[in-house]
């Protein structure tokens, strides 16, 4: 089957083509743009794609026998009206995702933040102990031979429940695609003002996902949302968290530069266990995280012990708390795009690190938003200073009563509660000014889904050559 992605350069979207690569499919696509590390991931994998949208490369050798459409694909792009006019079938990614890769067992991982991770972390234990299982995770791992999607033909799939919309034409979750017998839900703060206007709404689409769940289903709940918004009844419910009420809780966590180390405590057969966890990840945040897959993974029936080797193997995502440089200074990249998620992250490198933290920041575009404002209060107060870069620039829809504010507006904000924000425009200024301000030990965290614009990469190679 001729398979063509529009807008292949996603993270999602290329680890699904190269897993319908892998399939037999013949794998075509196009973007606007191309950047480390996904343009390196297709390249090395030899996928097909072209920069721009061009119809008659999509259909060099014949028009495909299935789209699959990103939402980058706007209305007027001439692929997608092709693909209307002649009435090619299409899908979204998410309803690729259910065509494709959901099998009898059905782990789907969702929350406000961690489900990445924890996704990515239960594909791997269950590759680990033999399961074969079909998964998908938004993010690239470290480790090159543990791709981002596969399709294996266990009776488990492990799938990233994501909230954000499924497609132009679809506006509800993508996670309402997946029909989860397993859900792992890990935490809930209102995000993505841009689809959910308020709290509220934001919470009953995560209402939705667990009443959907049918009665024999497991859910693996954070302890913390036992008494939160949502309502949970007659389902087969198992927590975690570091209360100690939690079926599963954490204790005694140390962390340093090099991972983390806990205890995971729970009853087996009325008897007490208690097991010691490492992981070479950072951040103490991951030790809630690790201790919801392991109680997934146990409650599921794998051995104890091959679930610990498992997670002192797993050596963690690109752009999840990834250290670039770690020399004199340090230099850390995180998807972190909302300032709930820079507040964590900046929380644990001030735990961890003793030098300066200097923080760039851009945020995604629902939290470039008026409905977000009030998130960014005190939000950076872990950081010794906030840089706002030139914003990557988004299509703005000319009817927005409210577009999503702007750099220097950006900074106005977060300048309300952390005195030293600044916006630096011109990205080689930005370089320049931090390479004159850093000092031994200090630490640069960028934060973000966008790639920065080379900016990281031209940092580290300029620190590799100066000595601080």
């Amino acid at each position: 089957m001729k398979i063509h992605f529009i807008g292949i350069c996603g993270v999602a979207m290329g680890s699904l083509a190269l897993a319908m690569k892998n399939q037999g499919h013949d794998i075509s696509g196009s973007d606007v743009g191309f950047f480390p590390p996904l343009s390196t991931f297709l390249n090395e994998h030899q996928i097909n794609y072209y920069p721009g949208w061009h119809v008659e490369k999509m259909i060099k050798n014949g028009n495909p026998d299935l789209v699959v459409v990103g939402n980058v694909a706007a209305s007027s792009n001439p692929e997608w009206l092709y693909v209307q006019e002649k009435k090619l079938d299409y899908v979204s990614y998410p309803e690729l995702i259910e065509k494709f890769f959901i099998t009898k067992n059905n782990i789907v991982c969702a929350g406000t933040y961690g489900k990445t991770s924890t996704t990515a972390l239960l594909a791997f234990i269950l590759k680990e102990n033999d399961l074969n299982p079909n998964y998908m995770f938004g993010g690239l791992s470290q480790e090159k031979k543990f791709l981002a999607a596969e399709i294996n033909g266990g009776n488990f799939s492990v799938l990233e429940g994501d909230e954000y919309k499924s497609s132009r034409w679809d506006e509800k979750a993508k996670f309402f695609h997946y029909h989860p017998t397993h859900l792992l839900l890990t935490a809930l703060k209102w995000d993505h003002a841009d689809i959910y206007k308020t709290e509220k709404d934001y919470f009953a689409a995560f209402q939705s996902l667990v009443n959907n769940l049918k009665k024999d289903s497991l859910l693996i709940l954070s302890e913390d949302l036992k008494s939160g918004p949502l309502k949970f009844s007659n389902l087969k419910i198992k927590t975690y968290g570091k209360n100690l009420t939690a079926d599963y809780f954490y204790s005694d966590l140390k962390q340093t530069t090099d991972g983390i180390e806990f205890q995971i405590n729970f009853t087996e057969k009325n008897n007490k266990q208690k097991i010691k966890i490492n992981s070479p990840l950072l951040g103490d945040y991951m030790a809630e995280n690790i201790t919801a897959c392991f109680s997934l993974a146990h409650e599921i029936g794998l051995d104890t012990k091959k679930i610990i080797a498992s997670i002192k193997k797993f050596s963690g995502l690109k752009r999840r708390m990834e250290k670039i440089l770690d020399k004199d200074v340090v230099i850390i990249d995180d998807i972190a795009h909302s300032p709930i998620k820079a507040n964590s992250v900046l929380k644990n490198l001030k735990k961890t690190y003793q030098g300066k933290i200097y923080a760039i920041f851009e945020p995604n575009t629902g939290n470039r938003k008026n409905a977000a404002t009030s998130a960014y209060q005190n939000s950076f107060i872990d950081a010794d200073e906030v840089i706002i870069p030139k914003l990557t620039q988004i299509k703005i829809d000319p009817n927005d009563l409210e577009p999503p504010f702007d750099g220097k507006k950006l900074k106005e904000i977060i300048a309300k509660s952390h005195k030293n924000c600044l916006y630096i425009e011109d990205d080689e200024k930005l370089v320049s000014y931090l390479i004159k301000k850093l000092r031994k030990n200090d630490v640069i965290v960028f934060l973000g889904s966008h790639g920065f614009r080379g900016m990281i990469d031209n940092l580290k190679n300029k620190l590799d050559k100066k000595l601080i």
